[in-house]
């Protein structure tokens, strides 16, 4: 037996030893795989929590792992799936893969860098992940028909990794495997109910390095899943996972421990303040010319190079054009930390897509004062949704029927809402002088009047649709803006006006009561 044929074990500190496939060894020996070993699971996290120092590297085989099993494990309760050994490979290496394509700092890139520098760019690092995949079997020649595996293995995989077809779509949308295998897709990445094995290593893992206790047992849940036949309208069916009934007391646990982890650490407002620094740095490095971080997220040989290890490349720089992101860099070391000035709850009605509008408008008049505004959502993963309702369940008695939450004889006691939104309003600079509420009050003026203006110009366009008047320039921004959201929550400009009041009320208080705890 060759060298590179032997299954390969690794000891990992959440799951014991775990044994992959050769195949499996080969994408982990390869440089693009390797560069996960420096990006930070948890991004600015671990300027907080020092045990927070895991990567992508070891996550990423823990999800090959845990999928492996739960599929080993449905393949011995339920033969008739006709799980195969090729569908369980395929599994592990999208789940071994899934995450190529994270930049620096993990999340920090897609949410903070690239839609700065991109302004309305929906780039997600899934999108990378399948390129990156794709790089590292051409550029590495690996052999896929060594294991048997086909040209359709590789669309399922990719399409395991990411894509925008639905489980439970009416018409069959994937490609990879025929539609009696449909509950395959569902164990990396579940759009449905967000219960996958990715989530359960990296809370899991996340727990562990934080110092946090994780009451959640993976293990069981493996040992209670089947797979049953899933109503996804009146007429058909479809096989989907389901978990026995008593277990929905398991999973509350599971997404109540992801909005402790996001609430305490994710969100913790130094960790905040950290990250919009490294990301203020970044964003600096690009629009200086010193770096091209949005180029190299299209090419695979420089995406390469680019990890959390470009925090050391400015710090280290004799570059000009590099000094204002070094300065910003060097306050982090040094604890000079953009100062946390206040922080508002909103009501899960009022955390829209029209709070994100009011944002970007309220940061776009800020830039100027050196003050920033940053939005926060706590939920269960499914946004201000319960994430059961969309799972089904089986009992003792019928283990192959398959019951939605509501059906239940009793039903867990659930929290009144399932998201919380704060923003968070963020001082730059390195002086302590206190925020003035007026300062922003001023702002949301003009935020108000902006949005005046462009219904203004957006009436006279309708009066006049053949002769298009030119747009102020100093209402681009908010033109684009407002363009951009009344196309997504069909509202107008006028819809705003009270909203904003009510956001201005409660900053002004906020702020008012933080000045007063400090002093």
């Amino acid at each position: 037996m060759a060298a590179q044929d032997i299954r390969k074990v690794f000891n990992d500190p959440i799951h014991g030893s775990i044994e992959l496939h050769p195949m499996l060894v080969r994408i982990i020996d390869t440089p693009q795989f390797q560069r996960l070993r420096f990006i930070k699971q948890m991004g600015g996290v671990y300027y907080v929590y020092p045990g927070a120092s895991h990567n992508r590297f070891e996550h990423s085989i823990g999800v090959a792992h845990l999928a492996g099993k739960l599929l080993k494990a449905l393949r011995e309760k339920q033969p008739e799936l006709e799980i195969s050994d090729k569908d369980i490979l395929c599994v592990q290496i999208a789940g071994l893969c899934h995450d190529l394509g994270h930049g620096p700092f993990s999340h920090l890139f897609d949410n903070m860098v690239i839609p700065k520098i991109e302004p309305g760019s929906t780039w997600k690092h899934e999108e990378a992940s399948i390129k990156m995949f794709k790089y590292l079997v051409e550029t590495n020649k690996l052999e896929f028909n060594k294991p048997d595996l086909t040209a359709l293995d590789f669309i399922f995989i990719k399409e395991l990794i990411h894509s925008e077809h639905r489980v439970n779509a009416r018409k069959w949308g994937y490609k990879g495997r025929p539609e009696e295998k449909s509950f395959l897709y569902e164990i990396v990445a579940n759009k449905l109910t967000g219960i996958d094995v990715d989530k359960m290593d990296y809370l899991a893992r996340d727990c562990y390095h934080l110092g946090f206790p994780n009451n959640f047992d993976h293990n069981r849940f493996i040992q209670m899943i089947r797979v049953c036949e899933v109503p996804i309208n009146s007429e058909e069916k479809r096989r989907r996972i389901c978990i026995r009934d008593k277990e929905r007391y398991n999973l509350h646990i599971l997404f109540n421990s992801r909005y402790r982890v996001f609430s305490v650490a994710c969100t913790h407002r130094v960790v905040c303040s950290v990250q919009l620094m490294i990301a203020d740095a970044l964003v600096e490095a690009q629009r200086s010319g010193a770096m091209d971080l949005s180029g190299a997220k299209e090419d695979m040989e420089k995406y390469t190079a680019l990890t959390d290890r470009v925090f050391e490349e400015i710090l280290n720089s004799d570059s000009a054009e590099l000094e204002e992101s070094k300065s910003i860099l060097n306050r982090i070391l040094s604890r000079e930390l953009y100062r946390h000035v206040c922080s508002i709850r909103m009501d899960g009605a009022e955390g829209g897509e029209e709070l994100n509008l009011v944002i970007e408008l309220l940061n776009h008049e800020l830039l100027d004062n050196n003050l920033q505004f940053l939005r926060n959502d706590l939920n269960y993963g499914q946004g201000p949704k319960n994430p059961l309702e969309n799972m089904y369940f089986y009992t003792k008695n019928a283990p192959n029927t398959a019951r939605p939450l509501s059906e239940l004889d009793d039903v867990l006691v659930f929290p009144n809402r399932f998201q919380d939104t704060f923003i968070n309003l963020y001082d730059k600079r390195l002086n302590q002088v206190p925020v003035c509420p007026t300062v922003v009050t001023e702002c949301l003026e003009k935020v108000t009047e902006g949005l005046e203006k462009v219904t203004e110009y957006l009436e006279e366009v309708e009066r006049s649709p053949e002769e298009v008047p030119e747009c102020p320039a100093d209402l681009t921004v908010y033109l684009e803006k407002v363009t951009e959201y009344m196309e997504k929550v069909k509202k107008s400009p006028e819809d705003f006006t009270e909203y904003l009041k009510k956001i201005n009320e409660r900053l002004e208080k906020a702020i008012k009561d933080q000045e007063a705890m400090q002093h």
